[in-house]
């Protein structure tokens, strides 16, 4: 049974038995404890918890999860996957423990042919909690489980709460065995391998008080609205059905498998490390997919962190099996195909997603180089030393800078003759785990920097002396260091603090840029500054990371931006202007920016307009920023008051406070006039290129336009290029001609659809009267019955086409099964029949037991097992008498 199959069908199974079918929420959770949704109870979390009133009294739903914290474990055992899919059914105050356990037992154990799936009843084990006597005895009963097969546990594997005071509860968990060639007899206290859990039900009856961990914490009571919360494993249950050895071999990851076993030149099975490796890649590049459909986009913290250590996990796990092109593009092809069925987002959103998988990889495979020159260098150090192993700090910044896995670091000092600090490491992961820890609860509580103690800062030592316009490093002073728990003298390897200097060539988050990248360097110290903001006016505060020595207060340091990243942003910057007076000479005036964000490569332009903009408006807007680049126009700063500034039409684009001096750059002159305080090119040209990648709509009336620029936009140009030439090839035929060859190919598909859809209704007509011939007299009326393949229109289709071939003059009833997941019964009557009594819907809810509707000429109705279809068409004749005296 297909993973999409297994979705579907218990997503029927409960939405048959009152249910209301959720759709899984985005990956990324506005919960501010989490970066991603990391369980199926996530989105339900404000109900179960009583902070808000749920909109059903039970829920079904299957959810995207991430889990990355075990992600070493990844491909090294059979059970640990970074992306998996919770089937969920939950009860809001509605049933409880026994209408749970009844409804598990019957899904897993039902016939597949009843829409069940068909677990043998004989292998499942069950787990309670050692005090849930109710619930052994529901076992007992609802499922006829022997003793032996309900195993007692403590709180640590059955008693579930969230770790803070609230809901908690005992809960029972299904395991199935497996059979011997798996592990040892004895149940799943014995061995989990062989004895596989596949579903839990947690029952949420008692409210827990303050204390630590799953244990030690008092009941303060009984809830006062009970609730149900379970979990099925879509993956686990998918490894039990589809007869695999783990959730690697399932249909939606073992193709990915395969694949990469593909391009690397090896088979799976054959050699124990390959294998891990394999499953590592087959799980991240489906997990990379997901993330990156649902809009998370690699970066250097927070989910951006996560997804890019997985798209980089996945390209070193394909250079260790020897592959060392390009791979992420192939690969995640192979896995949208097999996720599609599931979420058809996955392919809407492939090109996106497929860019920004190629950027990334291009990118580490950049890193790797410059990686390996520092660990070179780090290695001579160590022989040159007299020493034979690599410090734990330096493998730490190679894989915190560098994103390099401990594992390649290894690999390459041990082909140098040199260990690693292994010990050295861990401690530092261990560390930084910590930190990260600590920041969420920082996000979950609100706090950021203490801003009253940079106020202090600012009223001792004055306003920053700012000097990003005018050079990329100065020497420095710390003033200040902030925490989270506040001021600290001293910040140490590793840790992650505000700093405050007397100067900074750092340019700071404002005006829709983004704040600058760079380092503090000292004799001490070497720091990564992460983000630059002004929390009080007047004041820069360096958010940094110190990945050498200590920064103290006190310490001068060599405050240095990366002059690759300022370059970025100037002519992120400068592009926005120039695409803002372009469409502004497209448009006319009222086209103006109402919002804007740019970093290297990029930039984003929001501006008030109904409609979308066509393709040739688009060409025309891009063609008038390019052009201004060609004219090289010169870029020029003035400063003046405000009055003057409007005089001149300066243009003031947001509702700031402006002091008496305002800054007004200039691009060409009059072309382009703005109040802006962020950085900037010399000429137009050094722009390079803008290069329009979207336009789309974000809200009522108004408009996005996004480019990139730079090198970032040659690139996008070069892969559209790559693309027209790809389907020349494919459609034979010159580039100027690719409009009308795809034009009329798409025509022929049309006609062909066309022509198709003709010979289909003939068909259907030619079966019709075929069917309608060999009706029966039942009490007068004419009753044809058939069997339709397809879907549910498709039943009512043939009922409708049959109806119409009965004669019209007396009285006639159609009706037409649809065998199969989702078994359907349509009925259709003619005129001569409603006079005589008859009604569709009537005749469908008797024949299934009140399920179904519609009208009294056409109805139809599911959800019953296929037998009940059979029995239903042998119940005809009685219904068709009853209905009409007979």
């Amino acid at each position: 049974m297909r993973t999409a199959d297994i979705r579907t069908r218990f997503l029927d199974f409960f939405a048959e038995r009152g249910h209301t079918v959720v759709p899984s929420a985005p990956l990324p959770t506005p919960d501010p404890t989490l970066l991603f949704v990391n369980a199926g109870m996530v989105p339900f979390k404000p109900y179960l918890t009583g902070e808000a009133a749920p909109p059903w009294p039970r829920a079904t739903s299957v959810q995207k999860c991430v889990r990355t914290l075990d992600i070493e474990e990844v491909g090294r055992t059979t059970r640990h996957g970074s992306f998996f899919q919770m089937n969920g059914n939950f009860s809001f105050g509605d049933y409880f423990k026994e209408e749970a356990i009844a409804f598990a037992w019957d899904l897993s154990t039902r016939s597949v042919a009843d829409g069940g799936f068909g677990l043998d009843p004989a292998r499942i084990w069950v787990t309670v909690h050692h005090s849930d006597a109710e619930s052994r005895a529901l076992w007992r009963r609802v499922a006829e489980l022997p003793d032996e097969r309900i195993v007692a546990r403590g709180d640590e594997d059955n008693f579930w709460s969230m770790g803070v005071p609230g809901p908690c509860g005992p809960c029972s968990e299904l395991y199935y065995d497996r059979g011997p060639a798996l592990g040892r007899a004895g149940g799943p206290a014995v061995d989990e391998d062989r004895y596989m859990e596949f579903w839990n039900l947690v029952f949420m009856q008692y409210e827990r008080g303050e204390g630590p961990g799953k244990t030690g914490y008092p009941i303060l009571g009984e809830l006062p609205r009970r609730n149900i919360d379970t979990g099925m494993g879509l993956e686990r249950m998918a490894t039990l059905l589809q007869g695999v050895d783990n959730l690697y071999e399932t249909d939606e990851t073992r193709p990915v498998l395969d694949r990469a076993a593909e391009l690397a030149g090896v088979r799976y099975g054959a050699d124990a490390a390959d294998d891990v490796r394999l499953r590592v890649v087959a799980d991240h590049v489906r997990t990379a997919l997901m993330l990156l459909a649902d809009g998370t986009a690699p970066g250097n913290e927070g989910r951006g962190y996560v997804l890019r250590r997985i798209l980089r996990r996945a390209v070193r796990s394909m250079r260790q099996l020897g592959y060392g092109d390009p791979a992420l593009a192939d690969l995640l092809a192979v896995a949208r195909d097999h996720m599609a069925p599931s979420y058809p987002e996955v392919t809407e959103a492939y090109e996106r997603i497929a860019d920004q998988a190629r950027g990334e990889e291009d990118a580490f495979r950049a890193t790797l180089k410059q990686g390996t020159t520092v660990l070179d260098t780090a290695v001579a150090r160590v022989k040159a030393d007299g020493g034979r192993q690599l410090p734990g700090a330096q493998a730490f910044l190679l894989h915190d800078t560098y994103g390099f896995p401990l594992d390649l670091t290894l690999e390459m000092a041990a082909e140098q003759g040199v260990e690693v600090d292994r010990e050295g490491f861990t401690a530092l992961m261990r560390a930084q785990r910590e930190r990260a820890r600590a920041d969420a609860r920082a996000r979950k509580s609100g706090s950021a920097a203490d801003t009253s103690a940079l106020r202090a800062v600012l009223d001792e030592h004055g306003p920053t002396d700012w000097r990003a316009w005018s050079t990329l490093t100065t020497e420095s002073r710390v003033l200040a260091l902030t925490g989270p728990a506040g001021p600290v003298p001293v910040a140490r390897e590793g840790e992650i603090v505000t700093a405050v200097l007397d100067r900074t060539p750092f340019y700071a988050e404002s005006g829709g840029q983004d704040s600058d990248a760079g380092r503090l360097s000292g004799p001490s110290t070497e720091a990564e500054v992460l983000d630059v903001q002004r929390p009080l006016p007047g004041l820069v505060a360096h958010q940094v990371r110190v990945t050498a020595g200590e920064l103290a207060v006190g310490d001068t340091v060599h405050a240095a931006v990366d002059p690759e990243w300022r370059l970025g942003a100037r002519q992120a910057h400068s592009g926005t202007h120039v695409l803002h007076a372009a469409l502004r000479e497209v448009l006319g005036p009222t086209a103006l920016q109402s919002g804007s964000y740019n970093r290297p490569g990029y930039l984003r332009l929001d501006f008030p307009w109904r409609g979308g903009l066509s393709a040739t408006v688009r060409s025309e807007v891009e063609e008038a920023a390019n052009r201004a680049l060609r004219r090289d126009l010169p870029v020029g700063v003035r400063w003046m008051t405000l009055p003057e500034a409007k005089e001149l039409g300066a243009l003031a684009l947001f509702d700031e406070t402006y002091g008496e001096q305002v800054r007004v750059v200039e691009i060409g002159g009059a072309w382009s006039r703005e109040l802006c305080g962020g950085t900037h090119v010399e000429h137009a040209a050094q722009i390079g290129v803008v290069a329009l990648t979207a336009e789309s709509s974000v809200g009522a009336g108004m408009r996005r336009l996004e480019a990139a620029v730079g090198i970032e936009g040659f690139g996008y140009l070069a892969r559209e290029r790559d693309l027209v030439a790809r389907l020349a090839e494919q459609v034979q035929a010159p580039r100027a001609e690719l409009p009308e060859r795809i034009a009329a190919l798409l025509d022929r598909l049309k006609a062909a659809d066309r022509e198709n859809q003709r010979l289909r209704q003939a068909a259907l007509a030619a079966r019709a009267a075929e069917l309608a011939g060999r009706a029966v007299d039942v009490a007068g009326v004419r009753v044809a019955t058939a069997t339709a393949e397809g879907d549910a229109g498709a039943a009512r289709a043939l009922a409708l086409e049959v109806r119409g071939h009965l004669p019209a003059e007396r009285p006639g009833v159609a009706a037409v099964t649809l065998p199969g997941a989702k078994p359907v019964l349509a009925v259709a009557v003619n005129g001569a029949a409603r006079a005589a009594g008859l009604s569709a819907s009537a005749l469908v809810k008797r024949l299934l037991g009140g399920r179904g509707g519609g009208s009294d000429e056409v109805a139809q109705g599911g959800g019953v097992p296929q037998n009940h279809l059979t029995e239903a068409l042998t119940a005809l004749p009685e219904a068709v008498r009853a209905g009409v005296g007979a």
